[in-house]
């Protein structure tokens, strides 16, 4: 659902292979079940051990861990696809683009042979826990506390709006170790949930959209983790560890952007040609060719830009402030295309039995999550 004629420079065939696979995946195992999985609140367990059996998650992590072997390319194929499929209730962003990635770059050998090829099987899912009920951005005001007590770290603390909250074996706690109240007293800290005492999970959260993807609060009291699942060999570089690991995830929220932007058009397109009015199909209304043509072009330049950063991120030069350029042009132009082509629809585009609906409701979110687009804009003014 590219714009015809346009290749992305990073494409290649074995990429174009992972494409299809990952499309049929989706057209079979996640489309037929958005609407229970949004009764719900979440995709069923075994649809995580479904997609790690066909080999779609963790793909740009080395062989040796369980994973595909691949690069951020084949992490923007999955992305591509997975919204291309208008599924927004798949945690897979969290999973194997983000937290796949804080195993890789911080753990231990040890650890990532302990916890990565689970990961790409679908046996632990993965998540991170940052955001507190009064931090969202600013991270270095976190409350969460890690205290350490002999071999284990207890941790107290309570984090919300958490992805994968209700299925996560694997956690990633963003925790404060040290007395100070600045960023070197932050660290990342693993733990296996399953069973573990003191580890609570909350209320499933009532969103907006994405209703199918199992957002919850989380409580920690009094919970034991071992010393050894620190990420990294000493306290205090957590904060450190986020600032590496933040624009490879603004990049992927600006590649989810900029497939569902394509795919509203296509969708819009669609039924603009199929769709009468006063005796004529509305493609035929010069304000709806208009419309169209401007968020076509909208779609095309959100996805050159895209390209580009994908492209400067595979050669290990894509900058924070770009990433941050990627996160808020892209999702500000999804929402405003997302909406542009929901009036075309009419009344249906606020039903959701149709598409576009759901799309304009999951699309909202993307300019606050991975750090809001104001605080985008502040990170690349200070580059000035």
């Amino acid at each position: 659902m590219t714009q015809p004629g346009y290749r992305s420079p990073w494409m290649n065939e074995d990429l174009d292979a992972l494409r299809d696979l990952t499309r049929t995946f989706f057209e079979q195992e996640s489309v037929p079940n958005q609407e229970r999985w949004a009764e719900q609140h979440c995709v069923d367990r075994h649809f995580w051990n479904e997609a790690g059996k066909v080999g779609i998650l963790c793909v740009s992590i080395d062989e040796a861990y369980g994973g595909g072997g691949g690069t951020f390319a084949h992490e923007a194929v999955v992305l591509e696809e997975q919204a291309h499929a208008i599924d927004d209730a798949f945690g897979y962003a969290v999973h194997s683009t983000i937290v796949a990635h804080y195993l890789n770059a911080y753990g231990s050998e040890e650890q990532k042979l302990r916890w990565l090829p689970k990961m790409a099987s679908g046996e632990m899912v993965g998540a991170i826990a940052m955001t507190e009920p009064n931090t969202g951005s600013d991270l270095q005001s976190i409350r969460t506390t890690a205290r350490r007590d002999g071999d284990d770290y207890i941790v107290n603390g309570a984090k919300t709006f958490i992805s994968n909250g209700t299925h996560c074996d694997l956690l990633i706690i963003v925790a404060r170790t040290g007395p100070g109240a600045g960023a070197d007293a932050i660290s990342l800290i693993v733990a296996e949930t399953n069973e573990l005492p003191g580890f609570e999970r909350g209320r499933v959260l009532e969103k907006i959209g994405m209703k199918g993807q199992d957002t919850r609060e989380l409580a920690f009291v009094d919970m034991r983790v071992p010393t050894g699942n620190l990420l990294g060999e000493t306290e205090g570089q957590g904060f450190f560890q986020l600032m590496n690991q933040l624009p490879q995830e603004r990049l992927a929220i600006a590649t989810t952007a900029v497939a569902a932007t394509e795919t509203a058009v296509e969708l819009a397109i669609g039924y603009a040609k199929d769709r009468s009015a006063f005796g004529k199909q509305l493609i035929d209304f010069q304000n709806t060719r208009y419309v169209l043509a401007e968020c076509k072009a909208d779609a095309l330049a959100a996805r050159t830009m895209l390209d580009h950063c994908i492209s400067l991120h595979l050669d290990g030069r894509l900058d924070a402030a770009t990433a941050s350029m990627a996160k808020f042009w892209c999702t500000d132009r999804q929402v405003e295309v997302i909406d542009r082509c929901l009036q075309i629809f009419g009344g249906y585009g606020y039903m959701l039995e149709y598409p576009i609906a759901r799309m304009y409701a999951a699309a909202r979110v993307q300019k606050i999550y991975g750090g809001t687009n104001e605080i985008m804009k502040e990170l690349i003014a200070r580059t000035l």
